[in-house]
């Protein structure tokens, strides 16, 4: 009572103005997460024009309707003082089920999407028996599953996207041609968590094993039981991501979602959870959700450079947190899933929640139509193209971009560059900004052909031209594809590397990313080349992800396991690079390397002796001439549907004229 009292006092009444004060700083305190939202939409709605459009708004939905979803299942595991770092594998694993068994093996779509479920719960039931039964920590073991999840994922589907079912890729459509499934879906796993945290007896088992878990197990609860039921929902909801995530795709990416749990688990902390457990809600994960979805939008559409937008979401994540500790520091109001247990003061306090989130709201709703009064319309003006590029952790990325920034401005017209980190859906997300951005061309480099295909179509729709950069679209209509023959490349490269050993040999291959385009044209190249050579014999082939670090271990290890190896091939520049440094005083002397790109870093090795040839592919003539297309065809001129640029070998004897 005394507590209470001097609560009252404290907060409470007759202070005048300054109680009023009070009043809002306890209702921001009370709402961390959702006073950052509404912060962040109002920023992002004056600084750009085309942020608040309905287009856009639906846009951020669907943008975070995955990681919601994935981080409504990580919400069970994070109240119950647990983490769960394998929910982005297995909802890439789940996809690949669905559309191998659907596809490949004629599985009824019904029954595929069951297996696809059960996938998903089986995951979590071993990340759950690990924890409970095994005792390993939470964190070791869904690490572990997270890493047999993506191999799993990459065995099932041989490295390459799995098309999926049509009437299952509906998920990723929209109703009456304007409201997105995926949001509904979120929605629906939204009102399911919810129910389940504040309605059943597993959900306040969760609170209670979070909060004092021997208190819980001396109170009767079955706690190893829980936890196992607590892993299955997350696999559960794993597993329908990553359905969703697919359909919006098309297809099921081996590589889908890496990295989306780091984003789950930030969405359900910056919702007010706490990661030492006991705290946490459904609502506060979506607005988590929503603050990610926001900033990566908003900041596609002020074309923040795309090294800079992740400088910016890891502060603003910061910032959020540090609110919501405020909060707590505050006292400001009772841990969710206690407060609202009988007493008699309970609903009382329900009934403040629900004033203080309908004056929030009417706040959000007052804010949002004075922006958008004041802006009255799109930003316009100029001409404007967006650049999605597969990735920027590439030299010959890097060259294409500063190609295409250097034509952009010889043009005058403004270019924003994204960076999609060699994620599908990342950059299905990037070019659907575009098209609610009012760009007046968009150039996508896919990180694969078909993937793309979907927000390609949608830019086809809103009438904005689409130019393909080195790699074509699939699937969708594209005004002008400016690309290298990649097979062509991968034929030529074969033949230099089997002209340099005589036409015999034992020979590696080093892969790129499995199941991105440029790998499997490369390979595919090189594969066709090499069959006219019988005296050749490639001894193995292992992936290294277009990484010079990887290349290098990968290199060691196979020079390890197969001896007489006097030639390689790497799909790229880096993994040559790295191959190189495995070889060491062998490189270029009694083992020719053969790379991929004509980066400058591979040209320099040439030049010296090390790396004997590369394909190149001139990148920065590559994002010129799709930039120069792009702004013929925002202006309305003809434009042709194919620009070859040239692609050669490059050796010692011609490295300074390419050069």
């Amino acid at each position: 009572m005394a507590t209470d009292t001097l609560k009252n006092t404290t907060d409470g009444g007759s202070g005048g103005g300054g109680g009023g004060a009070r009043a809002v700083r306890r209702l921001l305190l009370d709402n961390g997460a959702l006073s950052a939202l509404v912060v962040l939409v109002v920023a992002m709605s004056l600084l750009s024009g085309d942020f608040l459009t309905t287009q856009n708004l639906l846009n951020v939905g669907v943008q975070a309707a995955v990681t919601a979803i994935l981080a409504f299942g990580v919400t069970f595991v994070i109240v119950t003082a647990g983490i769960d770092l394998s929910v982005g594998s297995v909802a890439a694993l789940s996809a690949t089920v669905l559309a191998w068994s659907a596809t490949s093996e004629g599985v009824p779509v019904w029954l595929a999407v069951v297996l696809a479920v059960g996938t998903g719960i089986a995951c979590g039931l071993v990340n759950g028996a690990l924890v409970s039964y095994g005792k390993l920590p939470p964190f070791i073991a869904t690490l572990a599953m997270l890493s047999v999840g993506r191999g799993l994922s990459l065995v099932i589907s041989q490295g390459s996207p799995i098309a999926f079912p049509g009437s299952v890729s509906r998920i990723g459509d929209t109703l009456g041609g304007w409201l997105p499934v995926p949001v509904l879906v979120m929605v629906a796993m939204g009102l399911v968590t919810a129910l389940i945290l504040a309605r059943t007896y597993l959900g306040r088992s969760m609170y209670a094993i979070g909060g004092n878990e021997e208190a819980a197990r001396l109170s009767g609860l079955r706690v190893k039981r829980q936890k196992v039921a607590v892993y299955a929902l997350s696999g559960l909801f794993a597993a329908v991501a990553g359905i969703v995530l697919a359909s919006r795709l098309s297809s099921a990416q081996p590589q889908a979602a890496q990295g989306y749990e780091l984003d789950a688990i930030a969405a359900v902390v910056i919702g007010g959870a706490s990661l030492s457990g006991g705290v946490g809600k459904a609502s506060g994960t979506l607005i988590g959700a929503l603050i990610l979805a926001v900033l990566r939008n908003g900041l596609n559409l002020l074309s923040v450079s795309a090294f800079w937008q992740q400088v910016v979401i890891g502060v603003v994540i910061a910032l959020a947190v540090l609110l919501d500790t405020a909060r707590s520091r505050a006292g400001a109001s009772a841990a969710p899933g206690t407060s609202g247990s009988g007493g008699a003061g309970g609903s009382g306090r329900k009934g403040a929640r629900a004033v203080k989130y309908t004056v929030a709201a009417v706040l959000v709703a007052a804010v949002i139509g004075g922006v958008s009064f004041w802006n009255n319309g799109s930003s316009g003006g100029g001409t404007k193209v967006g650049l999605s590029l597969s990735t920027l952790n590439n030299p010959f990325f890097v060259q294409l971009k500063a190609g295409a920034e250097a034509e952009a401005k010889a043009e005058g017209v403004e270019l924003t560059v994204t960076d999609a980190q060699n994620d599908a859906s990342q950059q299905a997300n990037q070019i659907q900004n575009f098209t609610s951005g009012a760009m007046s061309s968009v150039i996508v480099n896919p990180v694969d052909s078909d993937a793309a295909g979907p927000s390609v179509r949608a830019a086809d729709k809103a009438g904005i031209p689409v130019i393909a950069a080195d790699r074509g679209v699939n699937k969708a209509d594209i005004d002008t594809l400016v690309a290298s023959d990649n097979v062509a490349g991968g034929r030529q490269a074969a033949r230099t590397l089997a002209e340099k050993l005589g036409g015999e040999g034992r020979i590696v291959i080093l892969q790129g990313t499995a199941g991105t385009s440029a790998s499997r044209e490369r390979g595919q190249g090189f594969a066709e080349g090499i069959k006219a050579y019988p005296g050749i014999k490639v001894v193995a082939r292992q992936p290294a992800d277009f990484d010079r670090t990887k290349g290098l271990d990968v290199m060691t290890n196979m020079l390890q396991a197969h001896s007489g190896v006097n030639g390689v091939f790497a799909e790229n520049d880096e993994m040559a690079l790295g191959a190189v440094k495995a070889l060491g005083s062998k490189a270029g002397t009694s083992v020719p390397v053969v790379g991929f790109d004509g980066t400058p870093d591979g040209l320099k090795a040439v030049k010296a002796g090390t790396l004997y040839a590369s394909v190149a592919q001139q990148p920065a003539e590559l994002g010129r001439l799709a930039v120069l297309n792009a702004v013929k065809a925002a202006r309305g001129d003809k434009v042709p549907s194919m620009v070859k640029v040239p692609v050669k070998v490059v050796t010692a004897k011609n490295v300074a004229d390419f050069s």
